[in-house]
């Protein structure tokens, strides 16, 4: 096994430390060769290992009545009655989307499809969390446009809708884009299979599209921080055909209907050594293969090259030993090759051969269930003793209010996603009974009544702010967000944003975040089944927002039940469930009217979030509320105007009248959590208050449902805009900076097809 020299050089460009380093020789009592120490540096990479975040992450409450499957595996299973489960994860393609958007985001979304599938399940939603810098800025709007690009186009031609999400804009993502996507199965719950191996002498086989140098080194750049030179890695960037994952989505459900299977994982980060090791680590066994076996679409490939490539649409699968001519017909069937690379063996190794000769032999478990675990320094960022300074209420109080609810409805972060969802088929299996544009989607579960409730929140600045509180509140409003739409939450996937973990107040940040979102869990009864850490987001070391992005799922019993954010009817009574505090810390309000970015985000009663939230899912299904709407960004009146404009066909006006004694622009424009926006038929007010008081949750009537304008009357304030120029001015917000993305995927996917292997180096070369 010998080969190119390893030299301490060599071991800092693997990202592997010198005490790494070390304990790699000590586990196999020599020196590594070439190979091994690729094998080694994407495994024991941040983005493979969680070497950094085990520890906290271990904190997090991830078994309930529900729980079918928590972390540890491709993705989590929640149980869903009627014999079936929904299968759920969200992971990140942050770096790969800021060195070339349109694919970065494409592989991002083949990634994920592929993680629910392996589980068994067929995909049926796709969702996306998006954060860019402020769109003036070119680079950030051609950002923009490539990951919008590529997330529509490969999820338009898999066959798999993207249903929801959501973009949010701030100067900290500037330079570090983050493209988080979530994919939602139905599998059957007795049909749940496992990326584990098995049984001694069991043929491994590689299935799927062929072999080539793109993403080699994926992982290892993934955790790792960027700097000048970052847009020369575009090498270590992957390339989707969706076409082929259609077929390959198709094989793998057949195939999951025969007792072939034993074991299946994709090959994502780190390919086929992922896979291969992680398999081995599960089953407790090991697995031996020989690289000359896998097809290639490239000549001259070397083991390296094999082992770390990250190509797409390629999965290994374990079967049972004399089913390989069956296993090799179905994927034959959907014109997709199925090799036997190798088998099972009982010694614990990844032993990886070139025909006869074993290029790399390393104990499975070492690389995967071992992989190093660091209790990382951790501090306060300094920052935050001035941040909590700040008191919002010394500023003045705008004497227009009316424009400043225009100017919020105009932030890309508050105005309609409309432009962007437009671009996305959402309606393929026509599962989709609340489209994307209200609190939450909502999914029929065909065959049953029952229905599917989804939504994906973060806020990165409240997280700035105050670590825990914004953890809290990332768990918290999404789950408001489903209960608005009529459904119990039941569960949650995470995606956790940072900067670099080498850091201490970063880490300061990680633990704090962790540990508020735990808390929320436990607190509404939602447990967490997996997801997926992103460190390093960050250049020259200006991190970005802490950012957890929470996928919350919810189960609604009655399709009937579903409930969307904007006004029926002329007449309905408009009530607000929950209390308004003074409270404009971190808030979207400061930041657009006052360029400010401090303070202390709104405070969170997690039992009084709880109550707010049972009454409001009680009311709705006692066929009670005509329309429900969370209050978030933009306070009050964002979600009173939204509740007017944001449903198909004419708007619906309101007069309310606020006289609640703060200060106008907190009343109108503060953030205070717990807050519902209901309307409903006048008769039916008294059964509200009876819930209401059941659960001890403040209610009180805010006005009518009336007219084509938007009135709003306070003490000192009086707010009078026609619904025609508000409309303009939220559905202008982002359609002005967006100019949506043309590039065909057929043409990109072409430059790596198998008959065309001059023009993928070219593109290779070239990119």
């Amino acid at each position: 096994m010998k080969g190119l020299l390893v030299t301490p050089e060599l071991i800092a460009e693997h990202g592997l430390s010198p005490e790494e380093y070390e304990r790699i020789k000590a586990i196999l009592g020599r020196e590594p060769n070439y190979t091994e120490l690729g094998i080694f540096s994407v495994m024991w990479s941040e983005h493979c290992s969680y070497k950094s975040s085990k520890v906290h992450l271990k904190t997090l409450p991830t078994q309930g009545e529900c729980i079918l499957q928590g972390p540890g595996e491709n993705a989590g299973v929640v149980d869903i009655g009627d014999g079936l489960c929904a299968v759920f994860k969200i992971e990140s393609h942050n770096h790969p989307s800021f060195i070339e958007p349109y694919q970065g985001a494409a592989t991002g979304v083949g990634g994920i499809i592929r993680d629910i599938f392996t589980m068994g399940a067929r995909p049926i939603a796709l969702f996306d969390s998006l954060r860019f810098g402020p769109l003036e800025d070119p680079k950030n709007r051609y950002l923009l446009s490539g990951v919008v690009g590529g997330i529509s186009s490969y999820g338009n031609a898999v066959g798999v809708p993207t249903v929801g999400g959501e973009v949010f804009i701030s100067d900290t993502y500037s330079l570090n884009p983050l493209v988080n996507v979530l994919c939602l199965g139905i599998a059957k719950k007795d049909r749940i299979f496992l990326g584990r191996a098995s049984g001694e002498g069991n043929p491994v086989i590689y299935v799927g599209a062929k072999t080539g140098r793109d993403g080699i080194h994926g992982a290892t750049m993934a955790s790792e921080a960027f700097d000048e030179a970052s847009g020369e890695r575009r090498p270590t960037v992957q390339v989707g055909d969706p076409f082929k994952e259609k077929l390959l989505i198709e094989a793998c459900l057949e195939l999951f209907d025969t007792d072939y299977l034993v074991g299946i994982q994709d090959m994502g980060a780190a390919g086929l050594t992922c896979s291969t090791c992680e398999m081995a680590s599960r089953g407790g066994v090991g697995i031996e293969i020989d690289l000359a076996k896998v097809l290639r679409r490239e000549e001259g490939m070397t083991p390296y090259e094999v082992m770390l490539s990250e190509s797409q649409e390629r999965m290994l699968l374990v079967v049972k030993k004399g089913s390989e001519a069956e296993v090799e017909r179905i994927f034959k069937k959907w014109d997709l090759d199925a090799v036997s690379i190798g088998q099972v063996t009982g010694d614990g190794l990844l032993r990886v051969k070139d025909g006869k000769k074993v290029v790399a032999e390393i104990p499975a478990k070492a690389l995967a269930k071992e992989a190093p675990v660091y209790h990382r320094p951790i501090q306060q960022p300094a920052y935050l003793e001035e941040a909590w300074t700040f008191d919002p209420s010394r500023l003045p109080v705008p004497g227009d209010l009316g424009q400043i609810l225009l100017d919020l409805l105009t932030s890309p972060n508050i105005a309609s996603k409309e432009i962007i969802y437009e671009q996305y088929d959402h309606m393929l299996f026509l599962n989709t009974v609340v489209l994307p544009g209200s609190d939450a989607v909502v999914l029929r579960l065909k065959g049953t009544g029952k229905a599917l409730a989804l939504s994906l929140d973060g806020n990165g600045r409240y997280v700035y702010l105050d670590p825990y509180l914004g953890g809290k509140i990332a768990v918290a409003e999404a789950a408001r967000n489903v209960v608005c739409a009529g459904a119990r939450p039941l569960a949650i996937t995470n995606c956790l944003n940072f900067g670099s973990p080498e850091r201490p107040e970063i880490m300061g940040q990680f633990a704090e975040v962790v540990r508020g979102m735990a808390t929320a869990c436990r607190a509404l009864g939602t447990p967490v089944t997996g997801g997926n850490v992103s460190f390093y987001n960050e250049t020259l070391e200006k991190a970005v927002f802490p950012t957890p992005v929470v996928g919350m799922l919810g189960l609604m019993e009655d399709v009937n039940h579903a409930t969307t954010q904007w006004f029926k009817e002329e007449g309905d009574l408009i009530v607000l469930l929950g209390e308004t505090h003074e409270e404009l810390g971190g808030s979207e309000y400061l930041r657009v009217c006052h360029g400010l970015e401090g303070g202390r985000p709104p405070s969170l009663d997690l039992e009084r979030e709880k109550a707010v939230q049972a009454a409001c899912l009680d009311a709705i299904q006692a066929g009670l509320v005509r329309s429900a709407h969370d209050c978030s960004e933009g306070g009050l009146a964002v979600a009173l105007a939204e509740s007017c404009i944001s449903g198909p066909g004419k708007g619906l006006g309101l007069e309310v009248g606020l006289q609640d004694g703060l200060r106008p622009d907190a009343l109108l424009f503060g953030e205070s959590q717990s807050r519902i926006i209901v309307s409903l038929r006048e008769a039916d007010l008294q059964d509200l208050g009876e819930i209401t008081e059941k659960h001890k949750v403040p209610m009180k009537v805010l006005g009518r449902v009336q007219g084509s304008r938007f009135t709003v009357q306070g003490l000192f304030f009086e707010i009078n805009l026609g619904l025609e120029e508000m409309e303009r001015a939220w559905r202008g917000g982002l359609a002005r900076y967006f100019r949506p993305q043309t590039t065909d995927i057929r043409l990109m996917s072409e430059a790596w097809s198998p008959k065309s292997d001059e023009k993928g180096k070219a593109y290779h070369e070239d990119h």
